[in-house]
């Protein structure tokens, strides 16, 4: 008999009652703590069920809420109680209701023999780690805490506030300095004799009553004054979240708790027959007999707190929708904007969707309706093609799109006769690949009949919202892959852009243009914007026009020149 086991428990009982025939059917005396909270007439019924076990004691019990110092007075007790009746034990092991012996519990008797004189106790300064979640690192050694937490939040942060407004510090008893770790810990009979039997105890035990959280810094920080020799971490697999939440393994967590080749993992969900089971075995059959190390499952872990704290890029749904910032990725994967290119030329969508292989839409966030590919009315995770669905959240809209085509590059025109709303949007993308053509909007207005005075007024109003939109694309936080030419500078050498946005898209190999999609007619445009300039509107965003430019293909071929011979 060289391990004595400690129990804190105060839910499932039953589970804790096969944990602890567990330990003693080894030779482990058991003694149980069992909150103040659980009834009068359940503990004594847990009592009379592990009644013929003399090797089980229960201990005075405490009311052991969170963070308060419940839990030490607890352990105290149950540790006096495990020295005072086993005399045998040289190794006493705290854990929890909760905990499930990974391994036969002889190899760990095994082990901690092989070290005698060796504490498992996780013990660090606060200066030393980042674990600490709440905001109180050294205040918490400092201030007072007489509410609790959880159950008295409000008072809690009012009286830390008040003691904050009044310079208010507690002095740290002389001789220990405040250390923290995990509560789970193995100390040696010596160590913990030392702790219980300290002639200072009731000092310290005054000073630890008002620290926060004192049962992740009771012991950790007295066992520094008597430890020969510290191994600072815990035999217990125990894993937290970002909020500093214990993990909890259910069955689907066996072949992970068994790779880690820990002695002891807590947080098991009551549940878990399978995990118990499996556990709670024949000694010659569980485990291997290997060093504790779970780093193994540490880069697990590390995915799942990234999982949670950051999702999947691009995916925003009623469970995950966070907040402006925190975004893992603002879009699921890349996709391209063309602004101007369906007005400048014709079939400018199925033009694009041969030479890439992309996905083409018409304006996705046009006036009408969400005109998409080949004129479907819904697509891809039941996307309508409804104006007003869309524009209730242009930028739910647009996320969805691209989630639930992943896999294939979108691609849609937009405009300033669009919904610009999603545009700010669009700029801080960083999967937004942006090709803007300014001032094409106009050829529309060119080629229809409609009378000119109400030309010159939609052309005023399109010209103020395209250099609104200019204005969102060369800001200084623009993330999205941005190129912008006026309709002159473009329309001199197309073919040039066009192979520089077609080699970014990339869906298919790289390669020269053969094709070139055909622009609009535009002879007499330049005299159509010196109109608008002569009716008061000044057309600036085109760049410059003539009014009777050279024309840029003519009918008839340039002949050639000839030699004639005398």
């Amino acid at each position: 008999m060289s391990l004595g086991i400690i129990m804190l428990v105060h839910t499932a009982l039953d589970q804790a009652e096969q944990v602890a025939r567990h330990w003693t059917r080894a030779g482990c005396p058991v003694v149980i703590h069992v909150d103040a909270s659980v009834s009068q007439g359940i503990y004594d019924r847990f009592v009379a069920a592990v009644a013929n076990v003399p090797t089980i004691l229960f201990s005075r019990r405490h009311r052991c809420d969170w963070g308060t110092w419940g839990l030490v007075a607890a352990t105290q007790d149950a540790g006096e109680l495990m020295l005072a009746r086993f005399d045998q034990v040289r190794h006493v092991y705290l854990t929890s209701g909760s905990c499930l012996p990974l391994r036969p519990v002889e190899e760990l008797i095994g082990y901690l023999a092989a070290r005698p004189r060796t504490d498992f106790i996780e013990s660090a300064t606060t200066a030393d780690v980042p674990w600490t979640v709440g905001g109180l690192d050294q205040e918490r050694f400092t201030l007072r805490f007489p509410f609790s937490w959880r159950n008295q939040r409000y008072l809690f942060d009012k009286f830390v506030q008040w003691q904050r407004a009044l310079g208010y510090s507690r002095s740290i008893p002389r001789g220990i300095t405040p250390h923290m770790g995990s509560q789970w810990w193995c100390l040696t009979r010596q160590t913990l004799s030392s702790i219980l039997h300290d002639p200072e105890r009731q000092k310290y035990d005054r000073y630890f009553r008002h620290v926060w959280i004192p049962d992740e810094s009771y012991f950790q920080t007295l066992a520094r004054l008597y430890s020969t020799n510290i191994e600072s971490r815990s035999l217990t697999l125990s894993k937290f979240d970002f909020q500093g939440k214990p993990h909890i393994f259910y069955d689907d967590h066996l072949q992970l708790l068994r790779r880690s080749d820990c002695f002891v993992a807590r947080k098991i969900w009551p549940h878990a027959e399978r995990l118990y089971s499996a556990f709670l075995t024949d000694p010659t059959s569980a485990m291997n007999r290997t060093e504790p190390n779970p780093g193994k499952i540490d880069r697990i872990f590390a995915r799942a707190v990234d999982r949670r704290t950051r999702g999947r890029a691009g995916l925003y749904m009623h469970s995950r929708y966070p907040n402006y910032g925190w975004e893992n990725g603002v879009t699921a994967s890349k996709y391209s904007v063309f602004q101007g290119f369906a007005e400048l030329f014709q079939d400018f969508d199925l033009w694009l969707a041969r030479a890439t292989g992309a996905q083409v839409h018409g304006h996705l966030f046009g006036p009408h309706r969400a005109e998409f590919t080949d004129g479907q009315t819904v697509i891809n995770g039941a996307l309508p093609d409804d104006a007003n669905l869309r524009d209730a959240n242009p930028q739910a809209f647009l996320t969805n799109l691209i989630w639930n085509t992943r896999g294939q590059r979108q691609c849609f025109q937009f405009g300033p006769g669009d919904n610009i709303k999603i545009n700010w949007f669009l700029t801080r993308d960083p999967n937004a690949q942006i090709s803007v053509i300014t001032g094409a909007w106009a050829v529309p207005l060119f080629k229809s009949d409609a009378d000119f005075a109400l030309i010159r007024k939609e052309a005023a109003a399109l010209q103020k919202i395209e250099n609104r939109m200019l204005d969102d694309l060369r800001s200084a936080d623009v993330k999205a892959r941005i190129r912008i030419w006026t309709m002159a500078e473009f329309i001199e050498a197309p073919m040039e852009p066009l192979q520089v946005i077609i080699d970014e898209i990339g869906q298919t190999g790289t390669r020269r243009l053969s094709e070139a999609p055909r622009m609009e007619e535009l002879a007499g445009f330049g005299q159509f914007l010196q109109n608008l300039k002569n009716q008061g509107m000044h057309p600036y965003l085109m760049g410059d026009f003539p009014v009777d430019p050279v024309p840029r293909n003519s009918g008839q071929p340039a002949r050639k020149p000839y030699l004639v011979k005398k």
